[in-house]
């Protein structure tokens, strides 16, 4: 069975996130992060997140960029 495929990391986002939630994100280092769903989870202005990951990236990058938000 085929998944879903969205037009932007945005609309695989739309209704799914919420204040306080637990996400984990995918990757090894900062090759094969999931950048722009990254970008798109900032974006909604959600907040108090937990973000889970084996490498949160570097400041201004990866889950880097979250820090502090």
């Amino acid at each position: 069975m085929m998944g879903k495929v969205y037009d932007s990391a945005a609309a695989a986002l739309q209704g799914l996130v919420f204040d306080g939630m637990t996400v984990a994100a995918g990757g090894f280092g900062l090759c094969g992060i999931p950048e722009r769903l990254i970008d798109a989870l900032r974006d909604t202005g959600v907040q108090g997140l937990t973000c889970v990951s084996n490498n949160a990236g570097i400041d201004g990058q990866g889950l880097g960029t979250q820090r502090g938000t």
